[in-house]
């Protein structure tokens, strides 16, 4: 018996079989294309808006009937590291629908974030930093949810990953 795994040796990167684990896992799940890709769509959804994630992706695929495994992954996704990301296009779409001034609203949750404090968390004004950032990130996650939505629909119907004959 060796000490190391047999996955070291393995011809096929790591990552690569990370992603094809994961979109194994997702496309072969036993449930209505429908509902595996509301259910992917609802999770990456969820997983964007900050303070949510997997809780609320498991709750809203209760509450819409979709897949509860495929809305985990979805949220698993996109959980935090895209909130990150995304965090400056959701200060500006959030500007620009309550028609404010982005570069103001940016500076002040710059500000927030350099010198975070909890008295000076609570000085910010709620609609001058908080109402645009959270309508930004509700804008994109439902953007990003729908074409996520219709992607996997998409995958699965095309009969891209695996058999999927079931799946309607």
């Amino acid at each position: 018996m060796g000490l190391n795994p047999p996955y070291l040796y393995a011809k096929e990167p790591v990552f690569k079989k990370i992603i094809n684990f994961i979109f194994a896992k997702l496309f072969k799940i036993n449930d209505s294309a429908g509902k595996v890709a509301l259910g992917v769509g609802l999770g990456v959804f969820s997983g964007l808006l900050p303070g949510t994630g997997p809780a609320a992706a498991l709750l809203l695929a209760l509450v819409f009937r979709a897949n509860r495994a495929a809305a985990l992954l979805g949220s698993l996704l996109t959980n935090t590291w895209l909130s990150l990301v995304t965090f400056i296009l959701a200060i500006k779409v959030g500007s620009v629908i309550l028609k404010m001034n982005g570069r103001l609203v940016q500076q002040q949750a710059q500000e927030l974030l350099k010198n975070f404090g909890w008295a000076k968390f609570f000085r910010v004004s709620f609609l001058e930093v908080f109402l645009p950032v959270m309508v930004g990130y509700l804008v994109i996650g439902l953007v990003l949810g729908a074409l996520s939505y219709f992607l996997t629909l998409f995958i699965i119907r095309s009969n891209f990953y695996g058999n999927k004959t079931g799946h309607q």
